[in-house]
């Protein structure tokens, strides 16, 4: 047995600590002592001090201790991977800590296969050498497992918050994944200014001030924060471009902003206006508006129309706030409604954010979940992973019940520092909410299932035009920007059964310092290079395994396999029930599956027979042939619709110009151009706005970056005075007068 300690090495790159709670961290502390060990298929040195019944100790019943048998009656494993995936789980459970605990089943090839968490971790692994009623779904997990980790908690509710917090980490194919993990967007009224700014805020709360939320998606925030402009009139713009003003922007033209940095509304009166946004945010709009209407009658009496206008235009910003929000339940203040729904093997959870009394937005999440698990299983998975970077409201509705409730309640509870409550309302208002919600995840997993069957069917309609051997999972399209050779990037776009995957989107900035400005040949070559090669380190082609042969040493006869009448490869009792719809349990080939998962199976280069060309000769220069290339060029006139394909070995072609897949193959094209001129105009913008600042001596990217925040723009720092370049902080007068010397030479 090994002992893994925080500051090995290999531990350390597999799994870096990412930030976590309290509950969390205490948990990770673990990582550093004994207690945390792991397993290797190999037996270890027996120590002479220990015997079988030390070993089992902490199982805690005796129908535990039946289902282990005893080191005298282990048998050599049969070629067959459960056998083997069980006698490395046997092995395991001779270390496996008594307590509560997270423990990782481990692939031959050194991936986290599943994460869970026990109140008794030993007693938790024995059920998975039994040998019989397990699920296939358990089965393959078995098959797969060559080693064990695990790391013991204090309490069972820390290991849940490690549990949750290794799997979004990890990402083990196993368990209930959360997807689409993107964090939730926030209004913020910041505190750290004078005249507070509000904004749009996602990620970790560094800044201080009031965060309002969450929302479901930018377009809400972006729409509530227009509105509130309207009502409120607070600033949105940034403190550097704030402190830049010598005359009021448009926006304070428009009525959208007081105009505090030009003095146009003093500080007394702007602070006014940001309370009152505050409070509206805070649930308190009958409040807000029923003073408003009082002030604009009172305006009306006293005959300023001119107020009293203004007043009119805030109180219907305000109303249409209200009015775009859906449905607003009296009856409940702070909630996230959760509601579960599956259909065709697909699960869709749909989400609705309750605060202050308001709707804000709904949003539906696609989690990856085995088939075989139940709603409620799915939905107590999910949620661990949902709140475990997310502040957790004080109540959370949900469609299903689940099973560890109370346990959840109080991981969710330490991490938000107040109590938490789950609860499966049965009728009432609530009620209604989930219902609401579940109508919604129906709706919503309906489209998401069409829409699946439809990219389906293009992708069958793709290989059959191209000629591939089967339906692409994974195609790769890359394109080239610049603009006469400068800040070159090369862009990598990923679309696959579930449409674009813009977590695998990738940009390459062009680097070599040989390339002829405008050598688009080159940069293609430097892209895909840079892209294989690294594919060839990380995840090397798996060779295709030959069938399992069945016990006796024979090997299959001409068309003879499992699914195919042959003697069945599952008669050892170690291995368990055969798998349905012809699944594989071959730990080995489903570690080769993973593995080329990464690899395209379609490569799509926007240009015509030279970058084909290119391309071909760069990936067999890398001993890479097998992997399908198409270069889509643009027609006469760059005439969408008329486009020819070139194919290795085939002559040009053209497809219908309203076939499908024409138009697929045009969106796809047209994505990879959007990201590609999107990533060229990002290096583009920071290189204007850093020109001129890298060539002055002493000036590095953090005195860079202090100068641009305080002054906005680079025309600003020209202008500004030495004593105002002295007052940037992190500016010292040296370097102050370096500056200044530096424009008003070049002035000169």
């Amino acid at each position: 047995m090994r002992h893994l300690c925080a500051g090995d090495a290999a531990l350390a790159a597999r799994y870096p600590a990412p930030c976590c709670s309290p509950p969390v961290a205490r948990a990770r502390e673990s990582l550093s002592c004994p207690r945390m060990s792991r397993h290797p298929t190999q037996a270890p040195d027996r120590d002479p001090d220990l015997d079988d019944a030390d070993d089992l100790a902490g199982a805690e019943n005796e129908d535990d201790l039946l289902l282990v048998p005893e080191e005298s009656e282990e048998i050599e494993p049969a070629a067959g991977t459960v056998a083997l995936g069980r006698a490395a789980i046997l092995r395991a459970l001779k270390h496996a800590p008594s307590g509560p605990g997270v423990y990782r089943m481990i692939g031959s090839d050194g991936s986290v296969l599943y994460v869970g968490k026990a109140k008794s971790i030993k007693r938790r692994i024995v059920a998975y050498t039994r040998p019989t009623g397990l699920t296939a779904r358990i089965m393959r997990m078995v098959a797969g497992t060559a080693e064990m980790e695990f790391v013991s908690t204090g309490t069972e509710t820390e290991a849940l918050l490690l549990e949750a917090n290794l799997i979004k980490q990890l990402r083990p194919r196993f368990n209930v994944l959360l997807r689409d993990d993107k964090s939730f967007p926030y209004i913020l009224i910041t505190r750290d200014h004078d005249a507070p700014q509000i904004t749009k805020h996602r990620g970790a709360r560094n800044r201080p001030g009031d965060y309002y939320g969450p929302f479901a998606s930018v377009w809400a925030v972006n729409r509530t924060i227009n509105a509130l402009q309207k009502a409120f009139l607070v600033r949105s713009c940034s403190d550097s471009f704030y402190e830049a003003r010598t005359r009021p922007c448009l926006l304070f033209q428009i009525k959208r902003c007081a105009g505090p940095c030009t003095g146009e509304v003093n500080h007394t009166d702007y602070a006014e206006y940001v309370r009152e946004a505050r409070e509206f945010l805070s649930g308190k709009s009958r409040v807000v508006k029923e003073q408003l209407a009082r002030e604009m009658e009172q305006a009306a009496e006293e005959l300023e129309f001119e107020r009293a206008a203004v007043l009119r235009d805030r109180l219907a910003a305000l109303s249409a706030v209200q009015g775009t929000q859906g449905i607003n339940p009296r009856g409940v203040e702070e909630a996230d409604v959760f509601a579960i729904h599956q259909e065709g093997g697909a699960t869709c959870v749909q989400v609705f954010f309750f605060r202050t009394g308001q709707n804000w937005g709904n949003h539906a999440l696609y989690p990856r979940a085995d088939r075989s698990l139940e709603p409620g299983e799915v939905l107590e998975s999910f949620l661990a992973q949902f709140y475990e970077d997310k502040p957790c409201p004080r109540l959370v509705l949900l469609s299903h019940d689940i099973a560890e409730r109370e346990l959840l309640e109080e991981a969710l509870a330490t991490r938000a520092g107040h109590r938490v409550e789950i609860a499966t309302p049965r009728r009432g208002e609530k009620r209604e909410l989930v219902e609401h919600a579940l109508q919604n995840a129906r709706e919503a997993l309906g489209r998401k299932l069409a829409e699946s069957a439809s990219q389906a069917r293009l992708l069958d309609e793709l290989a059959r035009a191209f000629s591939l051997p089967a339906s692409p999972k994974r195609i790769e399209v890359y394109d080239n920007s610049h603009i006469m050779g400068t800040n070159a990037v090369g862009g990598m776009i990923v679309a696959g059964p579930e449409g674009f995957a813009k977590s695998q989107y990738r940009k390459f900035n062009i680097k070599s310092a040989d390339l002829t400005p405008g050598d688009d040949y080159g940069m293609m070559r430097e892209v895909l290079t840079r892209r294989f090669s690294r594919l060839l380190r990380e995840a090397p082609r798996a060779a295709a395994l030959p069938a399992p042969s069945p016990p006796g040493g024979e090997g299959w006869g001409e068309g003879s396999s499992p699914q195919a009448g042959g003697a069945s490869p599952l008669t050892d009792p170690l291995r368990g029930p055969p798998l349905p719809d012809g699944e594989r349990e071959e730990g080995d080939a489903l570690a080769a599956e993973a593995a080329n998962t990464a690899w395209p199976d379609l490569v799509l280069i926007d240009g015509g027979p030279g970058q084909l060309k290119a391309t071909a000769e760069t990936l067999a220069a890398l001993g890479i042939r097998d992997v399908p290339l198409v270069g889509v060029a643009k027609g006469p006139d760059r005439d969408a619709g008329r486009e020819t394909f070139h194919v290795e070995g085939r002559e040009p072609f053209r497809l219908e110009a309203r076939d499908p897949v024409l138009y697929f193959i045009q969106r796809l094209r047209d994505e990879a151009h959007r990201f590609a001129i999107g990533s060229h105009r990002a290096r583009r913008k920071k290189d204007i706005t850093q020109a001129g600042l890298q060539e002055i001596p002493g000036i590095g990217p953090t005195r860079k970056r202090a100068l641009l925040r305080h002054f906005g723009t680079l025309k600003a720092i020209e202008r500004a005075s030495l004593a105002d370049l002295e007052g940037v902080p992190g500016v010292n007068a040296a370097t102050a007068r370096a500056v200044y010397d530096f424009f008003h030479a070049r002035s000169g």
